[in-house]
């Protein structure tokens, strides 16, 4: 999500089509994120998200196809238990996802159940549709994976709710929530691992993004993702927000493969504008050759109108991206909302 006021460096690619595999992993150990006179770079070097001069022309450019006002979504059967070697992905909306892998954990993603993805009550993002699964019927969440401090991942009325289950996130994050009333969340650099329970890990991983929650402290607060490792090493990525770069193939390299990844497809238009923070559909299907996913699953769509695609033309995309790799539907998942997809590990 794209916060008022974040002025970081533009990157120089404009409209450059999708290239590919980057070139081979660097050798010896990962490194964890820099930072200059406060604030984090990116995993490429370069200063996360845009210039003035990038926002001014923003500004003077159309807003884009309405969204619907209010989206009534079929109701979906209750999560279903993961059989052995399996995990249950419920689709909560956005990026917010109830993963219960079979033997444990039960983990959450980026938990938003506010009506604003906004600092403010009264105006910002406004969800179109409910959250797939009212709050108070989760079962009860063993941990929080919370990618990044943005709004419309980072919900301080939804997490209140949730304390004092554990929370996992990024340098910086936990200091904040801890400002807040919520102490205790575990801080990680890039690729630090942290414990789950029943055997598991959650290594935190390097995205091309940026972090924000006012117009003061932009790249104060690290990013990421996360990788999930069961007792029995069976592995699922949660991508967070990120744009495509030689980051993913690394973290494929490293890590991987994934029979499961959570990747997002949707707030990318315009493009010249959103390249540097987002992925569009198609950079998301070679992003699941580049981590080495088996599954991908679809997320960041459909829920907050945050910049100025069509409400359709996240799921248009995927389907013409998939088809055009030659991908089955299989390969890469569109959920509904609310779904509950039986993914093998």
């Amino acid at each position: 999500m794209t916060a008022p006021g974040d002025v970081p460096q533009e990157d120089p690619r404009g409209d450059a089509p999708l290239q590919g595999t980057p070139q081979e992993v660097p050798r010896g150990a990962p490194q964890g994120a820099v930072r200059v006179k406060g604030r984090f770079l990116n995993p490429d070097g370069t200063r996360p998200g845009q210039t003035r001069r990038a926002l001014w022309r923003l500004s003077r450019e159309p807003a884009g196809p309405p969204w619907p006002e209010w989206v009534e979504d079929p109701p979906q059967p209750p999560p279903a238990e993961p059989p052995p070697g399996h995990v249950a992905i419920t689709f909560i909306g956005h990026s917010s996802f109830l993963l219960r892998f079979a033997g444990g954990p039960t983990l959450l993603t980026d938990p938003v159940w506010s009506r604003r993805c906004s600092p403010f009550s009264f105006a910002g993002p406004k969800r179109v549709r409910a959250p797939a699964i009212p709050l108070e019927r989760l079962p009860p969440i063993d941990a929080v994976l919370l990618s990044h401090n943005h709004y419309d991942h980072m919900d301080l009325p939804t997490l209140r709710r949730l304390h004092p289950v554990p929370v996992i996130t990024g340098l910086g994050n936990g200091a904040y929530l801890g400002r807040k009333g919520m102490p205790g969340a575990v801080e990680l650099d890039w690729w630090q691992e942290a414990p789950l329970p029943d055997g598991a890990t959650a290594t935190y991983l390097p995205m091309k993004h940026f972090s924000a929650r006012t117009p003061f402290d932009g790249g104060r607060m690290l990013w990421g993702g996360f990788a999930v490792r069961t007792r029995e090493g069976r592995r699922l990525i949660f991508c967070g927000d990120t744009a495509y770069g030689s980051h993913l193939v690394e973290i494929g390299a490293r890590l991987g493969p994934f029979a499961v990844g959570l990747v997002p497809i949707g707030a990318f238009v315009p493009r010249w504008f959103m390249h540097v923070v987002h992925m569009d559909p198609a950079e998301a299907v070679q992003a699941r050759a580049d981590l080495r996913i088996g599954t991908a699953v679809a997320m960041h769509f459909g829920t907050f109108r945050l910049t100025r695609e069509a409400f359709d033309a996240p799921v248009r995309d995927m389907e013409a991206a998939r088809a055009a790799a030659g991908l089955p539907d299989t390969a890469f998942r569109v959920p509904a909302f609310g779904e509950t997809l039986l993914l093998p590990l």
